[in-house]
């Protein structure tokens, strides 16, 4: 198939590319469609299900949040475990002179 694009009118190629556009996006939802159920066949012909293979995509274990590794001496409730940007009162206590390993737990 062959196309004349230089006879054509930027209205032209501009509608040709937009169908172009529609069409790339249908015919990769159809191998998208064509390609699972394929990949659910073959699990079954196993005796599984393509969730069973792949996992559902959820994990079953909860993060957990890190230790803290550092106290703010004048108040003990305020932690901080070292990751991310440094709280106020570490930044406060470095800048007056405090060692970090003055604040770790």
């Amino acid at each position: 198939m062959t196309v004349d694009l230089t006879s054509m009118s930027r209205k032209e190629l501009l509608e040709l590319q937009t169908g172009v556009e529609k069409a790339l996006k249908d015919a990769e939802q159809r191998e998208r469609i064509e390609a699972l159920k394929a990949a659910e066949e073959a699990a079954a012909r196993f005796g599984f299900s393509l969730d069973e293979i792949a996992g559902s995509g959820r994990t079953t274990t909860k993060k957990t949040k890190a230790a803290p590794k550092y106290r703010n001496p004048q108040n003990p409730e305020e932690t901080w475990t070292g990751r991310g940007r440094k709280p106020h009162w570490v930044h406060a206590a470095l800048t007056s002179g405090v060692d970090i390993s003055d604040l770790e737990i």
